[in-house]
């Protein structure tokens, strides 16, 4: 199995368009790394691709990597794309993919439904991209040689469809996780989580790779920063540190290795010399960055 991560960051990216923050400034002076939004792309075989999400920087993203290059004058190595909720950062992407290219769109029933009802994405032809639904816990095909199965994390709806009450931590279609197996090899995907229940980490035990939301180091980092008014909670993301963090609750699970992705502009994992980065690597944590390679 190889896996790119094409983004490590989460909605906006880093530097975010209107933000002024000290990563944003650091990463605009080339003093620290900028990200592109959250997307990985997965082969079993380095010839047939799937991508999981679909961000806004898709095209950029594609560029920057060889192996999913077009081979002759009209086509492309990627067979499938999967989503994993309905979220901006992970379906915008989907628009970049409309010119005349066959490919199977995988997504929950929930999550096809809010895609159904955005007219744009009629863009992308019925006739050429089958929109196939997937149940949970059930393995299916992604690309040759490559399995997935989709399986509830705790999270949210996605923003625009936000309504009054807000429930941060439902479990069902609306936010899932991924496995992937190929050739003997297991890794989880898991961009966007609200907590880290027993399961989960019974789940991932084991695996040659996890690649878990790190969207906010510490819950309220963005209201402490002045640069919103929501915690990592209320957004549907657990935190990295502090209690019920990510960093403590897998802290005693076997993993071969385990990486931050869907990082926040706020985020100061997102800086190489930050003393919250030495904590999380002491821990056994890698961070993730754009065009970063994982073969597990």
């Amino acid at each position: 199995m190889r896996i790119v991560i094409l983004g490590t960051g989460a909605g906006g990216g880093l530097p975010q368009w209107n933000c002024g923050c000290p990563n944003c400034k650091a990463a605009r002076a080339g003093r620290i790394p900028s990200m592109t939004q959250s997307s990985i792309a997965v082969s079993a075989n380095g010839t047939d691709w799937a991508l999981v999400n679909a961000s806004p920087d898709l095209r950029v993203q594609m560029q920057a990597v060889p192996a999913l290059a077009p081979a002759e004058l009209r086509g492309s190595p990627i067979r499938s794309v999967l989503v994993t909720n309905g979220d901006i950062d992970h379906v915008a992407g989907l628009l970049t993919l409309r010119e005349g290219q066959r490919f199977d769109l995988f997504a929950t029933p929930a999550i096809h439904g809010v895609l159904a009802d955005n007219p744009m994405l009629g863009a992308l032809d019925p006739r050429l991209v089958a929109r196939r639904d997937v149940a949970l816990d059930q393995p299916f095909d992604l690309a040759p040689g490559l399995s997935a199965e989709l399986f509830a994390v705790p999270g949210k709806v996605p923003l625009y469809l936000e309504g009054e009450a807000v429930e941060t931590e439902v479990m069902g279609e609306q936010t899932v996780g991924v496995e992937l197996t190929a050739n003997g090899r297991r890794v989880l995907y898991v961009p966007g989580c609200a907590t880290v229940p027993d399961w989960l980490r019974q789940r991932a035990s084991g695996a040659d790779a996890l690649l878990f939301d790190g969207t906010l180091w510490t819950d309220d980092e963005m209201v402490r920063a002045g640069l919103g008014a929501k915690t990592g909670r209320r957004m549907g993301h657990v935190p990295v540190s502090g209690e019920g963090g990510s960093l403590g609750a897998f802290d005693a699970v076997p993993l071969s290795r385990r990486i931050y992705v869907h990082l926040n502009n706020s985020n100061p994992l997102v800086d190489p010399d930050s003393p919250e980065r030495a904590r999380a690597e002491a821990a056994g944590w890698q961070i993730g960055h754009d065009g970063m390679e994982i073969v597990p």
